[in-house]
């Protein structure tokens, strides 16, 4: 089955330098081309392409709008996501508006052709060789931030343990735990436990998933 592409970006010598890429790799075409985010979303609209590669930079707004859009409308089409703006925040940015891979401008044509191999078979999974290197950094950062009374109390309530319960273990009154479960909760940008445990296992605060207590 031909795997059929639309590029977003607005410098034609890349589209074009993506286009013999994908024709020398066999077994893609490239459907359409696109120069902003408007005329992106036309052709995915019109299109329908198996993938979307697009940049972030793109003169009318971000790629990202590109990513969210073409997720919201499918769960099947691959979003690749190249650009020359390869930091962490760009990387989180694009795993969350559901992006399937993520390269750097620097990235070989091979990379590329991988990656959108890649995206065609599992669209929802996120293909990042930076990405163990982020969240660790992101991990780093967290811990920094947390205490470590607030990280004994996490660690407890993915133990699945009450308030209460935390409170005997820990030797401290059950207000004082849940004046240090604010405290982490805003840290974490979360609003439950649920969502502190997600996140603590994102940034490699814990180390499997657990039952959560009510």
């Amino acid at each position: 089955m031909t795997v059929r592409v639309l590029l977003v970006d607005d410098h034609d010598l890349v589209r074009q330098g993506l286009v013999r890429a994908f024709e020398r790799a066999g077994g893609f075409e490239v459907v359409g081309q696109a120069a902003t985010v408007k005329e992106a979303l036309s052709r995915w609209t019109v299109l329908r392409p198996d993938v979307v590669l697009t940049d972030l930079q793109l003169p009318d707004g971000s790629g990202l709008e590109v990513v969210r859009a073409v997720r919201a409308d499918s769960d099947t089409a691959g979003v690749v996501v190249l650009t020359l703006h390869a930091g962490d925040p760009q990387v989180f940015a694009a795993l969350q508006a559901g992006a399937s891979a993520f390269l750097g401008k620097e990235s070989r044509c091979e990379e590329v052709v991988g990656a959108a191999r890649h995206a065609i078979r599992s669209p929802r999974s996120f293909l990042c060789t930076g990405l163990a290197g982020a969240l660790m950094r992101r991990a780093e950062t967290t811990t920094t931030r947390l205490s470590d009374r607030e990280l004994d109390v996490l660690r407890l309530v993915a133990e699945g343990l009450r308030t209460a319960e935390i409170a005997r273990t820990l030797f401290l009154a059950e207000s004082t735990v849940k004046l240090h479960l604010g405290q982490l909760y805003r840290k974490l940008g979360v609003t439950s436990r649920t969502e502190a445990l997600a996140a603590g296992l994102r940034l490699g605060l814990l180390m499997a998933p657990v039952p959560i207590a009510g």
